[in-house]
């Protein structure tokens, strides 16, 4: 993990993101799931977050939520989503969607070849942001995705210029989408699973990118995944997320070397780690998730914690500072706060 600047919450500035008390809710013909329940998380000025957690937690719900991407049969019920002092809910439709969306905050998505036009060639593709967006010339946005598309180490720019998605690796393709995401100058950039299907060494480099973009263009990063060892390489705080709470919060290095809540310490222990012996049984965290049609009025955990009490069940514990001298909070009723 780099530590190029504080975390937002160990600073008196104003965070550029702040979502608080985020509640999203799917209809479904069982009835209606609450995808996210209460989600609180920040992102400071030029700083790297990491939302991490198993499969259906809602870490790609809370993206969408922010860029109001949710639609039937979703529907955002509740909370705040600050940027930039204005809350993002509040805003007409109309105006997330010229203002903010791609101009402000830009969004890769998990899937690079979904999100590419197959019939339009990759540098058109970069330059028809460039004209929309930034409103420059035919030939200035020509130019100016040739710039980005070395930027993002594309080798040969102007000669891939004309090249079609298909002729792209999946590296690369995620290569093409940072540097459309960029054509608008952004000041957030959402990263939802960005190294999936990646061999090591690919998605080594595209995370070495992501870092060397933050530092030239001043962006700030929310980065979403299910691997902590991409939250170690690449993030100043992680937000631990369990079917649809916050769970953990805290700097990185501080969360994985001393992990508070009962869910993040399963997380931890599950980690490959160098030097494990070929043999050796990862740990895994026992149970199943919560049915979240039907969930229990406390933690969600319950089922699954070693440390569970009845008040556990009926009572849902709030987000607290665990360790106030490393801004390290947690919601778990039985951790010490020593």
């Amino acid at each position: 993990m780099h530590s190029r600047t504080a975390t937002g919450a160990e600073t008196e500035e104003e965070p550029l993101l702040e979502v608080s008390g985020l509640v999203t809710q799917f209809e479904t013909y069982r009835g209606t799931v609450e995808a996210l329940d209460g989600v609180e998380l920040s992102v400071g000025e030029d700083e790297i977050v990491g939302i991490v957690g198993e499969s259906g937690c809602g870490k790609s719900v809370t993206a969408r939520s922010v860029l109001r991407l949710v639609r039937e049969p979703g529907r955002i019920v509740d909370g705040t989503v600050r940027y930039k002092d204005q809350d993002l809910l509040d805003l007409p439709e109309g105006k997330v969607r010229r203002e903010i969306r791609g101009r402000e905050i830009a969004m890769i998505f998990q899937n690079p070849t979904n999100a590419l036009n197959p019939a339009f060639k990759v540098g058109e593709q970069i330059a028809e942001v460039a004209r929309e967006v930034r409103g420059l010339s035919r030939e200035e946005a020509r130019s100016r995705a040739v710039e980005l598309m070395d930027d993002v180490g594309i080798p040969e720019a102007e000669e891939r210029y004309g090249d079609y998605p298909h002729e792209f690796s999946g590296g690369m393709k995620q290569r093409v989408l940072i540097a459309k995401s960029l054509a608008c100058k952004p000041s957030l950039l959402i990263a939802d699973e960005p190294t999936t299907a990646l061999d090591k060494t690919t998605e080594a480099q595209l995370l070495d990118l992501i870092e060397e973009m933050c530092e030239e263009y001043g962006l700030s990063v929310l980065i979403i995944t299910h691997d902590l060892r991409v939250i170690s390489r690449l993030c100043d705080r992680v937000v631990v997320m369990y079917a649809g709470q916050t769970a953990e919060v805290g700097p990185t290095r501080e969360v994985i070397n001393n992990p508070v809540h009962p869910y993040t310490k399963g997380l931890v222990r599950a980690i490959p780690r160098m030097g494990d012996e070929a043999d050796r049984e990862l740990e895994s965290i026992e149970g199943t998730v919560q049915d979240l049609v039907d969930p229990n009025d406390g933690c969600r955990f319950y089922d699954r914690c070693p440390l569970a009490t009845e008040h556990c069940r009926t009572n849902h514990p709030p987000m607290e500072e665990k360790r106030p001298d490393h801004d390290h909070y947690a919601a778990c009723f039985e951790v010490d706060p020593s």
